[in-house]
């Protein structure tokens, strides 16, 4: 293979011997290492641009170099071959107004027992402040230690807690209670935070917001595991703090969530965590990417760079017929994403950037806003029927991805979110089938 725009099903195996005679190839140019998002390694002519999906990991080096390196972290860093092997968990994060609170709350409770019943993984539940996007959830701890009296078997995640709005001595006792709810089902994926709003309650901390994650991340790990930390008392004087109640799980499991940053990826690798991430503003080829700087920052730290899990938040509608998606899932993301122009700006100003929509007319408006609609039902979204978004989540499977987390509740009728529940239990079945025949084969 001599072409640039070589698919990736094209490229070569690993260490592949053949590569030493290719015709044509120079002898100066050398040969390369690439590592696939995957985590799968090859040889390729030092001459020649990476295929799509793969990366340079060693260049410009001569034939028994690249082995050697190729030897020594293919036996190490790859992953288990896999029949598109993904778990399927329900994500709540929308919540606006437009509906009264307590038919929200029935819908999370309700859906969260389906999921419970029917293999689900996992309930998300997000952190969210002094915005009408997301209202239903100022605290993610207190609906879970509702939700953990209502199931018995799934997971039990917080999609996110801001870690840096919060005192760490407060999260491990307050968690510690739902874990003992739960009897033993609490995760946490712990976020820097972006809204600049949110830090009314901490102001000072807004511009070191990622320092105050992994500082505080340390005393709520090492509090959870029994061990004391130091505060000071009302009378000013050092004391050795142990948080009470005893939590079931030994080890508290980590996420982190990871945007856009290639560092915050490559940070949540290296302190041997989860990765929660999502597909809102970036497309499967870089999460790919990231994923495997995310891997490779883990191994980079002596943490198993596939043991951990990549769970990615996708806007899920799974209806019966196209027309369906049509009547209800995109007029529903189309409102979504108006009613929210504040917030994706305030997202933005987070990120270095601006977005000022104030100049566009409404017809413009709703011209940007369908674009966005378009873009994210092609190929970042499982606004579809089962068969439609069958890819999306294979794709997701093959870059490394172990989870959808399905964010349901964007806008549509609390009535239809339920009714498309059936049909993403139909979508997860076909995976869990994969699971079970894999689980056969390898028996």
């Amino acid at each position: 293979m001599s072409s640039a725009n070589a698919r990736v099903d094209d490229a070569p195996n690993p260490i592949d011997p053949s590569l030493a005679e290719q015709p044509g190839e120079s002898t100066v140019a050398g040969f390369q290492v690439l590592v696939h998002q995957t985590g799968r390694y090859a040889i390729w002519p030092g001459g020649l641009i990476a295929p799509t999906g793969w990366r340079v990991a060693l260049s410009r080096r001569g034939r028994e170099e690249c082995l050697a390196f190729v030897r020594e972290h293919w036996s190490t860093t790859r992953a288990p071959a896999t029949k598109a092997e993904i778990g399927f968990a329900l994500m709540f994060f929308g919540g606006g107004e437009d509906h009264s609170a307590i038919r929200k709350y029935e819908l999370i409770v309700r859906s969260a027992r389906l999921a419970d019943a029917r293999g689900f993984q996992a309930v998300w539940l997000p952190e969210r402040h002094f915005n009408p996007f997301g209202c239903l959830y100022p605290n993610p701890v207190v609906l879970h230690a509702a939700l953990a009296r209502e199931t018995k078997h799934i997971r039990l995640r917080a999609g996110s807690v801001v870690l840096p709005l919060h005192q760490a001595l407060r999260v491990a006792e307050d968690w510690a209670i739902v874990d003992n709810l739960s009897r033993g089902r609490v995760e946490i994926s712990f976020a820097p935070g972006w809204s600049p709003d949110d830090f009314a309650l901490f102001p000072e901390r807004y511009h070191r917001r990622y320092d105050e994650l992994y500082e505080g991340l340390n005393v709520v790990r090492r509090l959870w595991r029994g061990e004391t930390v130091r505060g000071t008392n009302g009378l000013g004087e050092p004391i050795e703090l142990r948080t009470y109640p005893r939590p079931i799980q030994r080890e508290l499991p980590v996420w982190i969530t990871a945007a856009q940053s290639d560092e915050s990826f490559r940070r949540a690798g290296a302190v041997g965590a989860n990765l929660l991430t999502h597909l809102f503003d970036q497309d499967v080829d870089v999460l790919a990417d990231k994923i495997g700087q995310f891997r490779q920052a883990r191994r980079d730290h002596g943490h198993d760079p596939h043991g951990a899990r990549v769970a990615v938040a996708l806007h899920t509608f799974v209806a019966a017929s196209d027309s369906e998606v049509q009547a209800v899932a995109l007029p529903a993301y189309a409102r979504y994403l108006k009613a929210n122009l504040n917030m994706l700006k305030s997202l933005a100003v987070s990120r270095g950037r601006q977005l000022d929509l104030s100049g566009l007319t409404g017809r413009e408006l709703d011209e940007a806003i369908q674009y966005l609609v378009e873009k994210f039902l092609a190929d970042r979204s499982l606004l579809g029927t089962v068969d439609s978004c069958d890819a999306l989540v294979r794709r997701l499977a093959q870059v490394g991805v172990s989870e959808v987390a399905c964010l349901v509740d964007f806008g549509p009728d609390p009535e239809a979110i339920e009714s498309a529940l059936e049909n993403l239990c139909r979508l997860k079945e076909r995976f869990s089938r994969a699971s079970s025949d894999r689980r056969e084969e390898e028996g």
